[in-house]
């Protein structure tokens, strides 16, 4: 019997570290044109990641952005597009823009842009901040991330 309890002892043990070993994932939907949600977001992704980091755990995490949020990945006003920036965002710009480049470089946040949106606008790809790469569709990137196990959040 001492040897059944020793062996299921050891069998949950395992299992509870191989839940840990397995990177966290999470994709963070940016759809919104509000600055103060969009900084919200960014300080939601760096303390995500902080406690990821403290607790020696890989993650994989994606900030996925569709249309309002476009204007936050280019320096291009969008004039004359639904996407134009406003006061509020061009006070915010240069902070947002090194916020969001440090989550891409330092900590390897993956930050992607539906074409779509890029597109409807005819946005030149060389205007997006560098470390933003392009999907298809915004939606259907998150859709297939939470097929693969990620985590959703939108902040609101």
């Amino acid at each position: 019997m001492n040897k059944l309890k020793g062996f299921l002892f050891a069998l949950l043990t395992m299992m509870a570290f191989s839940v840990f070993a397995a990177p966290a994932k999470v994709v963070y939907h940016v759809d919104f044109n509000d600055v103060t949600r969009y900084s919200a977001t960014l300080t939601s992704v760096n303390n995500l990641l902080n406690a990821y980091e403290g607790d020696l755990r890989d993650y994989e995490v994606s900030i996925v952005f569709v249309g309002q949020g476009i204007r936050f990945v280019t320096d291009d006003v969008l004039k004359g597009t639904p996407y134009v920036a406003d006061k509020a965002l061009l006070d915010r710009r240069a902070e947002l823009k090194g916020r969001l480049d440090t989550l891409i470089k330092i900590k390897g946040v993956k930050a992607v842009l539906c074409d779509k949106t890029r597109d409807e606008i005819a946005l030149d790809k060389a205007k997006l901040y560098e470390g933003v790469s392009l999907t298809p569709s915004g939606v259907v990137t998150i859709a297939d991330l939470q097929m693969q196990g990620y985590a959703y959040l939108k902040i609101q």
